[in-house]
């Protein structure tokens, strides 16, 4: 059977067996990926470390009738320990890789797959709170996906910025006019906020308090769940 290699994020692990697991990866190349990992649950596995949720490793793999099986893996980015040893971290880090998902079902994305790695990648850094982390990769992500956001001019007539009305259905700030019934509005500060969110502009997005990032992270959570037109289930897991 034909042998490849590829590099893919880790996004979620099943038991199969008393021995191995079904490995879901984002990959570089060849969009989601489901290969099952022989014998990675026992004690002696020389990479089931590797290919735990929010790792990134170099695999090979053999191709199989129904599922390819790894046989041989190597760490690129060992995130995984960093991110689930912070529960907050965790969170934001599960929002993540459950929307890379939803968002490759579209086919390969090298480009999602990059943003994901840096986005995983800062996240575990521990330098940038995790929910600045989770938004500032959904905008991009969903940017990348053709659903830019715009936080500047009217999404609909075009007409000049600043606005503070959202309308999430629609793409982004609204202005009077165009304004749909019950559309909330947000702070200057935290439009603000979204911009640089979207722009990567962390230095920028950290000069803002709670309650900027709290009305950013409700417009960004609404927006992401409206273009992929179902809920995310990591959005649901409690805080501490």
């Amino acid at each position: 059977m034909p042998l490849y290699r590829e590099q893919g994020v880790v996004l979620r692990t099943q038991k199969l067996g008393e021995a191995d697991r079904i490995v879901t990866l984002l990959t570089s190349n060849r969009g989601v990926l489901r290969a099952v990992a022989k014998g990675v649950r026992r004690t002696s596995s020389k990479f089931g470390a590797r290919l735990e949720p929010f790792m990134v490793a170099d695999f090979q793999c053999y191709e199989g009738r129904t599922l390819d099986t790894i046989t041989q893996a190597s760490t690129l980015g060992a995130y995984g320990p960093q991110i689930t040893a912070d529960y907050d971290r965790y969170r934001a880090g599960s929002v993540m890789v459950e929307t890379a998902d939803r968002l490759a079902e579209g086919g390969p994305s090298r480009e999602l797959y990059a943003l994901l790695v840096g986005a995983l990648r800062t996240l575990a850094a521990g330098k940038i709170p995790p929910e600045l982390v989770r938004d500032g990769y959904l905008l991009r992500a969903m940017a990348s996906a053709g659903w830019t956001p715009g936080f500047e001019d009217c999404v609909r007539c075009g007409a000049p910025g600043p606005h503070t009305a959202i309308a999430v259905q629609l793409g982004g700030v609204v202005c009077e006019v165009c304004r749909p019934a019950g559309s909330p509005r947000l702070d200057p500060a935290s439009i603000d906020l979204l911009r640089a969110l979207l722009a990567g502009n962390w230095e920028q997005a950290l000069e803002h308090g709670e309650r900027e990032r709290g009305q950013a992270a409700g417009i960004t959570a609404a927006y992401t769940q409206w273009h992929l037109e179902r809920g995310l289930r990591s959005f649901t897991v409690p805080r501490l």
